[in-house]
């Protein structure tokens, strides 16, 4: 029946969204504060549940052979759900972001011109085996006064489903407005772009996982897309540069699980470069657990630690603890080099010289530089007052770090003194 179609089940789930983000437009942040501590006790009583339909997933996923970096990602632990709690609760006692009033970039005169947050409307979040990851949306756009959609793989269809129906009844209880939390679960058999070519109520679609999905959904999305990235980022390790702050960058970008946002996977380098603290590296990384590959020149140079990267590679993220590395002539190479292969949204520089770090700087085109500093991704950093979801490489609607802002578009606001203007 065409009533029970999938496409028909999809545009349902989008009204009812819809809708409920018309009603979270009249309500106070001390009522979605409510609705977003309600979903972290509802997560932290519930870990028995959670964890149970993630083993039913694992067990159908392994017998199905699903690829190792899709288990692993897909494999909620106590910590997991305990982290995903703890950034509720945060999300919680952080201040209204819909109360920010910023000044306008001009002024019309005599009136005067500010800026302010508002929500976006209907966020569409299509992930890729994190379990978890839809909590922590639901909470970025309750926050921020939108309503949410999730569509999770066939991998976790179960713990999916458990997460978002816990979610929902938490959200029930605290009063929120029915269809603010939905969910379209990819056994219906309803396809992506049933839902992501929904533009007319869909404000903002959010795919996040592999870079197959991620084009998969941009290729057919009528709706407005912002493309997460993992994995693939660029470190230069400068001639002057130190070969103990090298080797932590690199062991700590690597240390974000389960997924490594930012993780160095490219190393570019002087040719000039003493071999002998090359080789260092090398070792170091080899002892915790790294696998090695670069250029041919390298590669015959340091035969016991790298084997042959692909021209392909260069490009592409492994998103798994590999690192490839190849020597460049001079900076300004590396610039070149990275600004055409890297995934650019976070590349990193290895110097003690400020003029090389403020070329770098201007010059790189990345979302974010990491400058002698660990690129490592924190969804709940210790510091500041934000959270995140992932990072974004596309220059748009909101670069870099997608945090509560991306969730939120600009009103601007003419006041005017109630005289003519001739």
């Amino acid at each position: 029946m065409i009533a029970n179609s999938p496409a028909n089940t999809a545009l349902t789930c989008v009204q009812r969204a819809y809708n409920a983000s018309l009603e979270l437009g009249g309500c106070s942040g001390r009522e979605r504060d409510r609705g977003v501590k309600a979903m972290a006790k509802a997560i932290e009583k519930a870990f028995d549940e959670i964890l149970e339909a993630n083993t039913a997933d694992l067990e159908i996923s392994r017998e199905m052979a699903v690829p190792d970096l899709l288990l692993e990602w897909l494999k909620l632990t106590p910590e997991r759900l305990e982290d995903t709690v703890g950034i509720l609760q945060r999300l919680g006692q952080l201040s209204d972001p819909l109360e920010r009033v910023m000044n306008a970039p001009y002024q019309l005169n005599p009136s005067q011109t500010y800026c302010q947050l508002m929500p976006l409307g209907v966020i569409a979040l299509i992930y890729e085996a994190f379990p978890e990851l839809g909590a922590i949306a639901a909470g970025l756009a309750l926050k921020t006064g939108n309503s949410l959609i999730l569509r999770g793989c066939n991998v976790s269809s179960q713990s999916g489903a458990t997460i978002a129906r816990i979610l929902q009844t938490a959200l029930e209880d605290a009063g929120l407005p029915s269809g603010c939390l939905e969910i379209i679960c990819p056994e219906s058999g309803g396809t992506l772009a049933d839902l992501v070519q929904q533009h007319h109520c869909v404000n903002l679609v959010i795919p996040y996982g592999r870079p197959s999905l991620v084009e998969q959904v941009s290729q057919v999305a009528t709706a407005p897309v912002l493309r997460s990235t993992m994995g693939n980022c660029y470190l230069y390790w400068s001639l002057n540069g130190d070969l103990e702050l090298t080797r932590w960058l690199l062991l700590d970008s690597h240390a974000s699980e389960p997924d490594p946002v930012n993780a160095i996977e490219k190393v570019l380098l002087s040719p000039a470069h003493n071999p002998s603290l090359v080789a260092r590296l090398f070792n170091s990384l080899k002892e915790n657990g790294f696998q090695l590959r670069g250029e041919p020149a390298l590669c015959q140079e340091f035969p016991d630690y790298l084997t042959p990267a692909s021209e392909a590679e260069w490009s592409k993220p492994y998103l798994d603890k590999i690192i490839a590395f190849k020597t460049v002539p001079n900076l300004a190479a590396a610039i070149t080099w990275m600004n055409r292969y890297s995934s650019g949204h976070a590349d990193c520089l290895v110097t003690e010289s400020y003029q090389e770090s403020r070329q770098f700087a201007m010059e790189i085109d990345s979302a974010m530089v990491y400058i002698n500093s660990s690129p490592r991704f924190y969804r709940n950093p210790k510091q500041g007052d934000s959270v995140f979801l992932g990072m974004s490489n596309q220059k748009g609607h909101r670069r870099g770090l997608i945090s509560l802002e991306t969730f939120t578009t600009l009103k601007q606001v003419v006041q005017g003194n109630g005289k003519l203007s001739l």
